[in-house]
C-alpha cells in the first residue's frame, strides 16, 4: 500500500541546506494501521506531508498503491490525492459556512459526483462515525470529537488507498482522544482501512499494530508491538 525507500529530504535557505530527514525505509501494507510516532523536530510532520504528495522529496521514493507519486506533475499528484489520499488534520479544517453533510460530500464535489450519490454516500459515513443526527448541523453548533468524526467521515468520502491523520487528538480531552482512537481502530478492523497516525504521544502509539519512531529524522524503531518502542 505505502513503500517508502531511501528517503531523505533538505530545506533550503539561501546556499545552506538543512537535512531534515535521513535515508527512511520502510513499507505499510495494506489494512495497517501505523503510528508514526516523534517529538517536536523529530521530523514526523515533513515525512507525513512528502507521504501525502503536498512535498516533493529531495531524494529517495514513495510509492502509494504502487505509483511513484514523487514523479508525478502538480496536476497528477493533484488527481491521485483526491482519489487515493485520505486526510484527517489536527484542526479539522472544516468549512464553518457548509453543514455537516456538505462538509462530508465537498470531496466528491471535485470528483462531478452527482448530488444524490453525494448525499447518500456522505449520509452512510455519518452513520457510522456516529453522527448521522447532526447531518445538518454546521461545525460551530458541534463539541471538538464531533468535528473530528466529521473530518473522519470527509476523509473516507472517496474511498482512498490510506488516511494520514495528522495529530488527529491533538485538541481533544483524554476522554474524547479515547472515542476517537477507537472510532479508527473500528474503521481499521471492520473496513480494513489503512491509517498512518502521526502522534507525538505514546498512549495513541501504543494503541495501533505497529510503530514508526523518528527522532531527528531518522527512523531508530519499527515495532509491531508496544514494548519495542524506544523511550
Amino acid at each position: 500500500m505505502l513503500s517508502v525507500e531511501r528517503l531523505s529530504h533538505s530545506f533550503r535557505t539561501g546556499e545552506e541546506d538543512t537535512p531534515v530527514l535521513h535515508e527512511l525505509s520502510f513499507r505499510v501494507e495494506h489494512g495497517q494501521m501505523v503510528a508514526l510516532l516523534g517529538s517536536s523536530g523529530s521530523g514526523k510532520s515533513t515525512l507525513l506531508n512528502l507521504m501525502a504528495g503536498l512535498m516533493k522529496p529531495t531524494r529517495g521514493s514513495i510509492l502509494i498503491a504502487g505509483q511513484a507519486i514523487e514523479k508525478m506533475n502538480e496536476n497528477r499528484l493533484a488527481e491521485f490525492r483526491r482519489t487515493h489520499i485520505g486526510f484527517i488534520f489536527q484542526s479539522y479544517e472544516l468549512i464553518p459556512h457548509l453543514t455537516v453533510r456538505e462538509n462530508v460530500e465537498l470531496p466528491l464535489v471535485f470528483q462531478s459526483v452527482g448530488s444524490k450519490e453525494r448525499k447518500e454516500r456522505a449520509m452512510t459515513l455519518l452513520q457510522q462515525v456516529g453522527i448521522g443526527d447532526k447531518s445538518e448541523l454546521f461545525p460551530s453548533q458541534l463539541s471538538g470529537g464531533q468535528q473530528q468524526r466529521v473530518s473522519i467521515a470527509r476523509s473516507l468520502i472517496t474511498k482512498p488507498a490510506i488516511v494520514f491523520a495528522d495529530e488527529p487528538t491533538g485538541n481533544l480531552d483524554t476522554k474524547t482522544e479515547k472515542e476517537i482512537i477507537d472510532l479508527l481502530i473500528d474503521l481499521n478492523q471492520n473496513s480494513g482501512i489503512t491509517f498512518v497516525i502521526v502522534t507525538h504521544e505514546h498512549e495513541v502509539a501504543c494503541r495501533t499494530q505497529r510503530i514508526l519512531q523518528l527522532r531527528d529524522g531518522f527512523l531508530i524503531e519499527d515495532s509491531g508491538s508496544q514494548e519495542g518502542v524506544a523511550g
